[in-house]
C-alpha cells in the first residue's frame, strides 16, 4: 500500500488558509502552518521545512497582502511575495512536490474593458501586484510541477475581507462612501479553496508522477462583476440580519474621491476560460458565493 499523500498549507490562519483545511480534511495528512510554523519573511529556512515534512502537495495561501501599506515596505512586500515563492518551487522540484500558488488580478494594469487572459501582459500599478508578479515567474522559472491561480476580489467568513468590513462598517454607519468605478469579480476563500482540492485531486489521480502539462497560471474566479459599491449593495441585502435591523445608505463615488497610497486597476475582471477547458471546473456566480459565505458567519 502506498504511503498516505501529505499536504502541507501554509498560510494557515488566513482566509484562504482556513478554508483549504476544511477543503482537505480528508484528502491525506494535512499539516497546516502559520507564520510562527512557516515564516516567509525568511524565505531560506523553507528550505529546510520542506525537507523535513517532504510534503506530496504545498499549498501556498500565505502572502503579503496589505496592497497600501505595500507602498511603504517594498523590500519585506518583495521578500514575501517574491522571493519566498522562489525558494517554495525550487525545494518542491527538489522533492517531486506539486506547488499551488495563489496570485492576482492586481498583476494587470486595469486597461482593458473585456477579460483578462493568461496571455495578456502584466503591467502592475502598485508595489503589491509586482511583488506578486515576481512570484509568479519565479515559481515559472523554477521547474517546479506547479499551478499558479490568479483570483480576485477575496472575502469570505473568515479574515479581514470586504465582506467583514462592510458588514461590520453597516452595522454602525447610516452612510457609507464606496467606490464604483473599479470593477472586478468577488471570489469567496470557500469557492477558492473547493475548486483548488478539485483540481488538486484530479492530478493525483491521473498519476502524481505524471508528465505535468497541466502546470502554469490560471486565471480561477467566481462568475460575474460587479463593482465595490454593487457589492457593497448586495452584502447588505444578502446580510441585512446581520445589521441591527438597519441597512446603511451607499453612496457611489469615484476612485479619485477616495485616493490610497496604492493605486488600483479600473478594470480587473479575469477570464476563467482557461481553467474551464484545461481543468473542467467553475465556481460559482459571486452572489451565490455571497450567500454560501453569509451562511457561514456566526450570527
Amino acid at each position: 500500500m502506498s504511503r498516505q499523500l501529505r499536504f502541507l498549507i501554509l498560510g494557515a490562519t488566513g482566509q484562504v488558509g482556513v478554508e483549504l483545511q476544511r477543503s482537505f480534511i480528508d484528502a491525506g495528512e494535512v499539516i497546516a502552518l502559520d507564520r510562527k510554523g512557516a515564516d516567509l519573511s525568511r524565505p531560506e529556512t523553507l528550505r529546510t521545512l520542506i525537507a523535513e515534512i517532504k510534503p506530496n502537495v504545498i499549498l501556498n495561501a500565505a502572502a503579503y497582502t496589505a496592497v497600501d501599506r505595500a507602498e511603504s515596505e517594498p523590500e519585506l512586500a518583495m521578500i514575501i511575495n517574491g522571493e519566498a515563492p522562489r525558494v517554495l518551487a525550487e525545494a518542491a522540484a527538489k522533492h517531486d512536490a506539486i506547488l499551488v500558488h495563489y496570485s492576482t488580478d492586481y498583476v494587470f494594469n486595469g486597461a482593458k474593458t473585456s477579460p483578462w487572459l493568461e496571455t495578456d501582459e502584466p503591467a502592475p500599478l502598485n508595489v503589491y501586484g509586482e511583488t506578486k508578479l515576481a512570484g509568479e515567474q519565479a515559481i515559472q522559472e523554477s521547474g517546479a510541477k506547479h499551478l499558479i491561480f490568479r483570483t480576485s476580489w477575496v472575502f469570505g467568513p473568515h479574515g479581514q475581507n470586504f465582506l467583514r468590513t462592510m458588514l461590520r462598517l453597516g452595522a454602525e454607519r447610516d452612510q457609507l462612501r464606496i467606490v464604483d468605478d473599479q470593477i472586478g469579480t468577488p471570489t469567496s476563500s470557500i469557492a477558492i479553496a473547493n475548486a483548488t482540492r478539485a483540481v488538486v485531486d484530479r492530478i493525483l489521480a491521473d498519476n502524481i508522477n505524471s508528465q505535468p502539462s497541466w502546470s502554469g497560471v490560471y486565471h480561477m474566479t467566481c462568475g460575474g462583476m460587479t463593482s465595490w459599491c454593487s457589492f457593497a449593495n448586495e452584502i447588505f441585502t444578502q446580510g441585512k440580519h446581520f445589521l441591527n435591523g438597519k441597512v446603511p445608505e451607499v453612496i457611489p463615488i469615484s476612485s479619485e474621491q477616495y485616493p490610497t497610497p496604492a493605486k488600483r486597476p479600473l478594470y480587473s475582471v479575469l477570464s476563467n476560460d482557461k481553467f474551464v477547458m484545461k481543468l473542467g471546473l467553475h465556481l460559482p456566480m459571486w452572489q451565490e458565493a455571497l450567500r454560501q459565505s453569509l451562511g457561514m458567519l456566526p450570527n
